[in-house]
């Protein structure tokens, strides 16, 4: 008897604990199936570090959105979910790692701000800031970095003799732009200089602090106390402070001394009457910020550092890799016939700053964000309104869980899978071929995408603000390196690049995607007008 009452309570016990550790505080959502976890750790073991693949294979048992984390892993379950129901999805959540322990010191970017009145000035701010017409007022920066990685590439490559890994070049052509856009600066010499390696090395630690996939103790409240879970996101937040507080003072000297150059930040801190935020204002007769306005200062300066180096590097980078392979360089030839169409006196070097003229340059761009989806998932939304989908009622105001773990949020939280999306066989044709024609018009292929070509930058309305400015990067980019390299693959076969857009990751937990290292040639077709083309674009620039 006593055997039997003991082996009761032991099941009960057994019971109850599982029901506990898998329990959360809101209800399931009646109507969106629901993917089964483990207790505790609720998806995060079954996700291992393929999020996106992981989720993208689930989607094809358990339909295109499913919980208990909305994942919406369709073309169209993202347009409607993202894009008509944009003002109920116009917040982020809150996580431990990154808002807590990384931002205590410097605040949110906009990106990864919940959305407030104060969230909503400085993305206005920044909206104006990155809008198609200021963007053309930039192109001089444009012009300068992209001419002077072209130069370097050359240089290092000995005239396209020898193979290079273009990887460097272009995180300093992202973030040099970003840096002079805010700051008036940029940093100078070679791509071995420290402290541009600092500042691509951290950005880049930050940002999977960032990642859905790479900080379990976001996720399970438990972890936190482990003495080493917030060693490395100090580390890095310390070591962040330490150049973003140098760039504020160097650009806060240069206004002193009347030797800055127009830039964001410059324009806030010399005008007295700046505001970012209705009644947080320059307190003119002791020269010092109220709070709020100084942190709104710090959350658009780390804005436009981390998002430089976000998008448009590994766009580039995996751009060039593709291009290098023999599909690629057959691409390249279309291209480059394309662009010599456009500009038959050999000008598109500097056409390309004031005009978007070839149009299947501007398709190629296009399939390399949706080919390469840089960042597979995407930074989760809050729903701050009910939200209908086939039925079921997502609610606002209710706690919802990061893949069914306990977690205390003001609302639901809702995760989009570009890579799935991105990927939709049911709206791209043949999505895992690189293939720009889908883009053009007049495409002879049976498929031409209209409306929202690809989900690289997001959707609705926290879409990245920035997205004209990196077009732009991203064309010229393409534009000068074709009309100046043939780029083929490496000598050595073991400095090929991965061409899959989730192997090619060196993190797969990342956030956005690390290109794993490779190499590839930059042939010279034209010393001569090549030499030509960097000396004009350095006169141009020879005060910036």
């Amino acid at each position: 008897m006593t055997f039997q009452v003991v082996a009761v309570a032991a099941v009960a016990i057994v019971y109850f604990t599982i029901r506990f550790l898998n329990r959360t505080d809101v209800p399931k959502i009646k109507g969106i199936p629901e993917i089964p976890g483990v207790p505790l750790f609720g998806n995060l073991l079954q996700l291992g570090s393929q999020h996106a693949a992981v989720a993208t294979n689930w989607a094809k048992k358990y339909g295109p959105v499913f919980q208990r984390i909305i994942f919406a892993n369709s073309f169209d379950s993202v347009k409607t979910l993202w894009i008509s129901n944009q003002s109920a999805l116009i917040s982020r959540p809150t996580f431990h790692t990154f808002h807590t322990v990384v931002s205590s010191s410097q605040g949110f970017t906009i990106g990864t701000s919940p959305w407030d009145e104060s969230c909503k000035q400085r993305r206005k701010a920044a909206a104006t800031a990155l809008n198609r017409p200021a963007v053309q007022s930039y192109m001089p920066i444009i012009d300068l970095e992209a001419t002077t990685s072209i130069k370097e590439m050359l240089a290092d490559s000995k005239n396209g003799k020898v193979d290079i890994d273009p990887n460097a070049y272009f995180q300093r052509y992202a973030l040099n732009t970003s840096l002079t856009l805010n700051y008036g600066i940029r940093i100078g010499g070679s791509v071995d200089n420290e402290p541009l390696k600092e500042i691509t090395h951290v950005e880049r630690e930050v940002s999977n602090f960032r990642s859905t996939s790479n900080n379990w103790q976001d996720h399970i409240p438990l972890m936190r106390l482990w003495p080493t879970s917030s060693v490395k996101p100090k580390e890095y937040r310390d070591r962040r402070d330490k150049y973003l507080t140098t760039l504020l003072d160097m650009l806060k000297e240069k206004i002193a001394k009347g030797e800055d150059k127009p830039c964001i930040t410059g324009n806030i801190l010399k005008d007295p009457e700046a505001k970012l935020n209705e009644g947080f204002v320059l307190v003119c007769s002791s020269r010092t910020y109220v709070d709020e306005l100084v942190a709104e200062i710090k959350s658009i300066c780390l804005t436009m550092v981390s998002a430089g180096l976000d998008t448009v590097p590994g766009n580039l980078i995996m751009g060039i890799a593709y291009l290098s392979s023999k599909h690629g360089r057959e691409i390249q030839q279309r291209a480059y016939d394309a662009i010599m169409e456009a500009y038959p006196d050999g000008d598109a070097w500097e056409k390309c700053l004031v005009e978007e003229k070839v149009p299947y340059v501007t398709a190629l761009v296009k399939e390399i964000l949706r080919f390469w989806t840089v960042i597979p998932i995407c930074l989760p939304r809050v729903s701050v309104k009910d939200i209908q989908w086939e039925g079921a009622t997502i609610p606002a105001g209710t706690t919802f869980y990061m893949l069914a773990l306990q977690r205390k949020q003001k609302a639901h939280i809702l995760e989009q899978n570009a890579y799935a999306v991105d990927y939709d066989e049911s709206h791209f044709k043949d999505p895992q071929c690189f293939l720009p024609e889908r883009y053009l018009s007049s495409s002879s292929t049976e498929e031409t995408v209209s409306g929202t070509p690809h989900y690289g930058y997001g959707a609705g309305s926290r879409m990245c603000a920035g997205s004209h400015l990196a077009n732009r990067e991203l064309f010229t980019a393409f534009i000068r390196l074709i009309t100046a390299f043939e780029i083929v693959s490496p000598e050595d076969p073991k400095d090929e690049p991965v061409l899959n857009c989730l192997d090619c990751n060196a993190v797969p937990t990342s956030l956005t995607m690390e290109p794993k290292k490779f190499k590839c040639g930059f042939r010279v077709r034209d010393q001569e007008r090549l030499d030509q083309w960097v000396a004009e674009s350095e006169e141009r620039t020879k005060d910036l």
